[in-house]
Parts: structure tokens; sequence; C-alpha cells
């Protein structure tokens, strides 16, 4: 009992920690695409006279997109499974498929998005097009392997009653959902939009006006990636890894019962406490939410 209780709790932490990856890489991976929430801004910015070289993919919202994407490589997985290959090979073979299929969504999104926008003189950079888009498939082969192999951990090890694309299914439009709440607020609040101040939210007036200036040169993806890597990415990633370890450790200790249901109820409230105390402290800290002056000066 006590044995098999142990390796529950190891493998629970292993699909923690694959689950902490690909919530990081997610993130980064919709950082260099310019995929959630930031996107309208980018998409705005040449209607508003900014020309700029930051790929605008947006296939769709981050949940829906991931979970496509995921559901891709579950599905290969389990015809490669069925047909006999080694599972590390049926995964890393369907992630390899469902990130190329990813990339060519996110080259025709870019190449269409732009020609949209032909009468605004943005240019199609061929260059931004051919160093970013293996970039974007490279962290999508990432999480998707990430994903699908959660899925099998939780079909054939833990013994799961669901397929193993229907699970990658579910992770994906979970990891998405996650980069999209957590991961957003540390790249279009603080990476695209560093010449307003904390809290101020975005004039009406003021969309579109995306920073285009990076450290050195013009602002590209791959810069928006770099920053994005200190801070949005880890936190999304441990957002994922602890939700995955959070909701599987209580029905592995004690089942599917009303006592692991009432210890996820207990867990739930003190992060809801916890999250309230840290805003209250960042409020403290940082002052209090305000209307930034240039977008009033911008208004009048």
């Amino acid at each position: 009992m006590v044995l098999d209780l142990t390796m529950s709790m190891a493998v629970l932490a292993i699909m923690g920690a694959i689950a902490t990856i690909a919530g990081c890489i997610e993130d980064l991976e919709s950082d260099v695409g310019s995929q959630s929430n930031p996107n309208s801004q980018v998409q705005l910015a040449p209607q508003m006279g900014l020309l700029h070289r930051i790929y605008n993919k947006a296939i769709s919202g981050e949940p829906i997109s991931n979970g496509f994407s995921a559901v891709i490589g579950g599905l290969v997985t389990n015809v490669l499974l069925n047909a006999k290959f080694f599972p590390l090979t049926a995964i890393v073979l369907g992630a390899f498929v469902a990130a190329l299929i990813y990339g060519i969504f996110a080259t025709t999104a870019y190449a269409g998005r732009v020609a949209s926008q032909t009468r605004f003189k943005q240019p199609l950079y061929m260059d931004v097009m051919r160093y970013t888009t293996p970039s974007i498939i490279g962290h999508n082969f990432i999480v998707c392997f990430c994903l699908v192999s959660i899925s099998y951990i939780q079909y054939a090890i833990l013994g799961y009653p669901l397929s193993i694309p229907f699970l990658a299914l579910i992770w994906g439009i979970s990891v998405g959902a996650i980069g999209s709440s957590v991961g957003d607020v540390h790249y279009g609040g603080e990476r695209e939009f560093q010449n307003r101040e904390f809290g101020c939210g975005l004039n009406t007036a003021l969309s579109g006006r995306i920073v285009r200036k990076a450290e050195s040169g013009l602002r590209n993806s791959l810069d928006n990636v770099w920053f994005c890597a200190k801070f949005g990415g880890p936190a999304t990633g441990i957002a994922l890894g602890l939700t995955v370890f959070f909701s599987s450790w209580p029905t592995t200790i004690w089942g599917y019962t009303w006592t692991a249901m009432g210890v996820g109820v207990i867990i739930l409230a003190v992060m809801t406490v916890m999250n309230r105390l840290v805003e209250i402290n960042v409020k403290k800290s940082y002052g209090p939410y305000k209307e930034d002056k240039n977008e009033k000066e911008a208004a009048a």
C-alpha cells in the first residue's frame, strides 16, 4: 500500500514537472507569435501609422489553438501506438506532426493579416517570417510533446478511462487558458506598453500605439520572448504545474471520495486568499490604479 502510494506520488510529481515545462513554453510561443490579447494592439498599429516587425499570427485564442494542436498530436500518437510503435517514438512523431500543422496555420495567419493591411503600408517582412516561424514550431513541438506525454501517463499508467486524444485536448485548452490569463499580464502590460504607468490601462485613443524600439534596434518577436522568459513564461509554467499537482494530489491519496473533494476546496480557498493578499500588496507597493497623464492629453 505504501509502495503504491509512493509510486503514485512519484508519477504525479513527474506530471507536475512536465506540465510546468509545457506552461512555460506555451506562454513563450504565444509571445513569439503575438498570439493572445496583445495581438489586437499589434494588428491595430499599422492603422495608427506605426509600422512594426512583430509577428502577428493569432490563429485563434490560445485555448482553442493549443487544444487543436494537442489533439492532433494525441491522435497521431494513438494511431502509432495501435501500430505497435514504442510510446516515446509515437509521442515524438505525434508532436512533430502537430507542430508542423501549427506552423502552417501560423504562416498563413501572419501573411493573411499583413496582406489585409496593404492600405496601411505594413510590409510583409520575409526575414521575420523565416526566423520566427521555426521558433513558433519549435516551441509548439515541446508543448505538444509534454501534453501528450501527460495524457499517455494518465491513460496507460494511471488507468484513466478517457482516450489519449481527448485528454490531450483537455490539457491543450487548459494550458492555453492559463497562458492567456497568467502570461499575458507580463507581455501586453509590460513589454509592448512600457511607456504607460502601472495599472493605468489603455485609452481607446491610444489603441495600437505599441512600443516598437528594442534595447538595440527595432523590436521583433524574439525580443519579446527574451523579455517574457524572465518572468511571464516561468509564472505560467508554475501555474499549470500547480494546477496539475493540486488537482490530482487529493485523489491520489484519498481516491475519489468526499474527503478528496473537501481537501480540494480547502486548497482553492487558501490560494484565493493568497491571491488577494498579493493583489493588495502590489497596490500598496506601486500606488493606486490611475489614468496616465499622456493619455488624458491624447484624449483631449
